[in-house]
């Protein structure tokens, strides 16, 4: 699988939530920036193999939120999607490596 492009862009935002259904009611805002610390929270999911989902709209719209916020009920669908794409692209990663295994 390739490696998410890291090369800044214009109005390059991220933001990084979290989710412990054992301990939160909702997922958590855990980092977020512009620019520079956007590149930086990119680069650490990435080395950290966390997935990256990229979505220029929600993470504006995300990055409006405080860190350690939980998400608004009004945003539960947008992240919900998120999460959908996130776990076929973890599972298409585990097929890929399962695959490379043989």
């Amino acid at each position: 699988m390739p490696k998410p492009d890291r090369k800044p862009r214009s109005g390059n935002t991220a933001v990084a939530l979290k989710y412990n259904p054992d301990k939160d009611y909702s997922p958590v805002i855990v980092a977020s920036g512009h620019g520079k610390a956007a590149e930086n929270i990119i680069a650490i999911a990435d080395d950290s193999g966390v997935p990256i989902y990229r979505d220029d709209s929600t993470a504006a719209l995300l990055s409006m939120l405080d860190v350690g916020q939980g998400i608004p009920p009004e945003l539960y669908q947008v992240v919900a999607g998120i999460y959908v794409e996130i776990m076929k692209i973890a599972s298409e990663k585990k097929k890929a490596d399962r695959e490379g295994l043989l």
